[in-house]
């Protein structure tokens, strides 16, 4: 049975979520004002969707839209540096069909890969709020209980704490103190294979806190993992220096 219909409902009421308001302002206003690169733009101003293959087994888990990156475009991780970092990644993996991102209109596909995001409107300061990301968690839900994936990328502390709550809530965890983020950790706490890399931001891409060899180390392993019929927990990767 094809995950496409569950999938584009869930992505319908995205898009026209307003249930934190804080959000919706924020959203709304950086594609009023917009950035003077963009002027020329017509902003997606909403609620950005999932993106990517309906039958991946990778699921990569981001923070949320950025103001003038997806929350522009209407597509996750698309029109910013992080995005432009992290497709370069995928693609090279073998995880995307081209290293760029443009427009939800480029012709960019992903491969056995779907990308979500802890919330889903772009928040002030890149900081959701707690009680906004419980309102967003629903359809994190949907979208694993949809692809079942094999793997979860959390790309960032964030993302995997949000992923871990999800466990707790469904009482398939005590606690998320038992879990450490880092870049390269992994861990089997049930279900999916979770596994966590620093977030793709300029902060960290421009002063060598994450690489691309770091990317690409880790996306290897979770290749090799899901050519494996035996599917063995991946060994932690070090920290970078």
């Amino acid at each position: 049975m094809s995950n496409e219909p569950a999938l584009r409902v869930l992505a319908e009421e995205i898009v026209t979520c307003r249930k934190c308001p804080r959000l919706v302002a924020h959203r709304e206003k950086m594609a009023s004002v917009k950035r003077r690169a963009y002027r020329d733009w017509t902003y997606w101003g909403k609620g950005v969707p999932g993106f990517g293959d309906p039958r991946a087994e990778l699921l990569l888990l981001g923070l949320a839209p950025g103001a003038h990156g997806s929350n522009r475009t209407g597509r996750m991780f698309t029109g910013d540096r992080s995005g432009d970092f992290l497709y370069a990644a995928l693609h090279r993996a073998g995880f995307a069909n081209q290293p760029t991102c443009r427009s939800r209109e480029d012709g960019l596909k992903l491969n056995n890969a779907y990308i979500s995001a802890a919330a889903r409107c772009a928040p002030p300061d890149n900081k959701p709020l707690p009680d906004e990301l419980s309102r967003c968690r629903g359809y994190l839900e949907r979208e694993l209980a949809t692809l079942r994936p094999a793997v979860v990328l959390a790309l960032g502390r964030v993302a995997w704490e949000t992923y871990l709550a999800v466990l707790k809530d469904r009482g398939v965890i005590d606690s998320r103190a038992n879990y450490v983020f880092a870049h390269g950790a992994s861990a089997a706490p049930g279900g999916p294979l979770l596994v966590g890399v620093y977030h793709p931001s300029q902060q960290n891409t421009q002063t060598g806190k994450v690489t691309a060899e770091m990317y690409a180390d880790v996306l290897e392993r979770i290749q090799q993992y899901l050519r494996t019929a035996k599917r063995a927990p991946l060994q932690a990767l070090p920290d970078s220096p």
